[in-house]
C-alpha cells in the first residue's frame, strides 16, 4: 500500500506492506466555510469575554503576539482580519506592535515574516522578533512560589491591550499548544523559559500530550499568564491542508480550554494495542525544519511502540539540527542516550534545549529510532544518536524481513495525530 507522509513542503510517498499496517490520522475536518467571517464573528461574540471592541484601551500600545516560523499558524489569514477590526475601532497603526513569540528559537528572517504575516501587514505595522536573551528588553513581573523571578517582554507588559494569537495542537509536554504559551515561553526571558522546562517538570508523567490538569509545565505557563493577563486571545485549529477548522476567541483559560477539548476529540486517537514499528513525521514544513522540533514526532510515535520496537521518522530538517545550539552539543558530546541523560542539569541549573534531549533520550531507552532526512548528513544523524537511513521503504522492508508478523502503525501527519493505548 502507498501512503503519503507529511514531509517538507511536498510530502513523501512510501510503499508499505499490504497487511499488518494501520494508518492513524486525525478526524478529517473541512475548513470553515468563510475564514474571515468566522474570525470576525469570534471577535464580536467571544467565549467568557466581552467583545474585543469593549476591551481595547483608548490609549497606549496594542500588543499582538503570533507564533514564530516553527509553527504552521495561518497568521497571514488571521492577523489581517484582526488588524482591520482594530482599524474599524479607530486604533491608529502607530499604536500597534506585533511580536513574534520566538521563545528560545532564532529570530525569523524578513522573508519568513513576509510569508508568515503577509506583505501588507509586514509593510504597515511594527513587527518585532522577541529576544529572550536581551535583558534590556525584559521586565520582572513577579516571583514563582519557589522564588524564581518571572521576566516577560517589557513592551508586552507595558501595553494597555494585549492580544495572544495561536493555534492549538496536542503538545508533547505542555499538553496543548496555543493560549497562554504565546506569552510564556513565547515572550519570556531565558531564565523563565529554563525554569518552565526544567528536568523535574519535563520528567513528570503528567507533562504529556493532552494533559492540562496537574501538568507542571502547563501550571507554570498558566501562572505566568495570570501575572500579566492578556486582554483577549484568538486560537485556531487547522487540518492537514492548513485550512482553519475552528476558532476559539475570548478570555483565558476558558476559550483555550474549549479549543483543547475540540482538539482532544479530533486529534487524539485510541488504538487497541502497541506496534512493533511506528512510522512518523513531524507534520511537514514548517514543523520539520530541524531535528530539535522533530522530537515531537518521535514522542507521538513512542506512545504506541512496543518496548524494544522501532520508530522510523521522516523529517526534512532543512535547517539542520539546528547547528550551534545546546541541543546539538549535548547530543554530539554523548556516547548514547543514557550518557546524554547524565549530562542534563537538575532543576535550578537547566541548560537551554536540554528538555528536547531529555525527551529524545527517554524515547530511545525503549525503541530504536531511525531517521530519513535530506537536510542532515548520515554523520550528523549518528552524532544526534539516531540511526540514519536512505529510504523509509527499504528500512521497513528490512525490519519486516526480520519479523514477518511485525505490526506497523503509520502517523502520516506526525504529532498532528496523537495515538494512545488504554493499557
Amino acid at each position: 500500500m502507498r501512503v503519503q507522509l507529511a514531509y517538507g513542503s511536498s510530502g513523501l510517498d512510501v510503499e508499505l506492506p499490504d497487511s499488518h499496517v494501520t494508518v492513524i490520522e486525525p478526524v478529517e475536518l473541512p475548513g470553515v466555510p468563510d475564514e474571515e467571517a468566522g474570525i470576525r464573528q469570534a471577535l464580536l461574540a467571544p467565549t467568557a469575554s466581552p467583545p474585543l471592541a469593549e476591551l481595547v484601551a483608548t490609549d497606549g500600545e496594542v500588543a499582538i503576539v503570533f507564533p514564530d516560523v516553527t509553527r504552521p499558524m495561518p497568521s497571514s489569514r488571521v492577523l489581517p482580519v484582526l488588524l482591520d477590526h482594530l482599524e474599524y475601532l479607530g486604533v491608529p497603526d502607530h499604536r500597534i506592535v506585533l511580536f513574534s513569540g520566538t521563545g528560545t528559537h532564532r529570530a525569523n528572517t524578513l522573508s519568513e515574516l513576509a510569508d508568515m504575516v503577509g506583505p501588507r501587514v509586514l509593510g504597515r505595522y511594527e513587527i518585532l522578533n522577541h529576544d529572550c536573551r536581551d535583558a534590556q528588553a525584559l521586565t520582572q513581573i513577579g516571583l514563582l512560589p519557589d522564588g524564581v523571578p518571572v521576566l516577560l517582554n517589557s513592551r508586552y507588559v507595558a501595553a494597555t491591550t494585549r492580544i495572544l494569537t495561536g493555534f492549538i495542537e496536542p503538545h508533547f509536554f505542555a499538553g496543548f499548544s496555543g493560549g497562554p504559551k504565546g506569552a510564556c515561553p513565547g515572550l519570556a526571558g531565558l531564565g523563565t523559559i529554563l525554569e518552565c522546562h526544567n528536568m523535574d517538570r519535563i520528567g513528570s508523567p503528567l507533562a504529556s500530550y493532552g494533559v492540562l490538569d496537574g501538568n507542571p509545565v502547563h501550571d507554570m505557563v498558566q501562572a505566568v499568564s495570570r501575572m500579566v493577563p492578556p486582554s483577549f486571545s484568538i486560537d485556531v485549529t487547522i487540518n492537514k491542508w492548513r485550512n482553519i477548522t475552528a476558532i476559539f476567541a475570548g478570555s483565558l483559560p476558558e476559550a483555550h480550554r474549549l479549543g483543547c477539548e475540540f482538539v482532544r476529540a479530533t486529534a487524539m486517537r485510541q488504538v487497541t494495542h502497541r506496534f512493533d514499528i511506528v512510522i512518523t513525521t513531524n507534520s511537514g514544513y514548517p514543523l520539520d525544519q530541524n531535528l530539535y522540533q522533530t522530537v515531537k514526532g518521535m514522542a507521538a510515535a513512542a506512545r504506541i511502540v512496543r518496548p524494544g520496537g522501532s520508530i522510523v521518522v521522516a523529517s526534512e530538517c532543512r535547517d539542520g539540527l539546528p547547528n550551534g545550539g545546546h541541543y546539538a552539543r549535548l547530543l554530539e558530546t554523548s556516547r548514547d542516550p543514557a550518557d546524554a541523560l547524565s549530562h542534563l542539569a537538575p532543576a535550578g541549573a537547566t541548560i537551554p534545549d536540554q528538555w528536547e534531549v531529555q525527551v529524545q533520550a527517554l524515547i530511545q531507552r525503549h525503541a530504536t529510532c531511525y531517521l530519513y532526512s535530506e537536510g542532515l548528513t548520515p554523520a550528523q544523524v549518528r552524532g544526534a544518536l539516531l540511526e540514519p537511513i536512505e529510504s523509509v521503504d527499504e528500512t521497513i522492508t528490512a525490519l519486516v524481513g526480520a519479523n514477518p508478523e511485525a505490526e506497523i502503525a503509520v502517523l502520516p501527519q506526525g504529532p498532528q495525530t496523537i495515538p494512545y493505548v488504554v493499557d
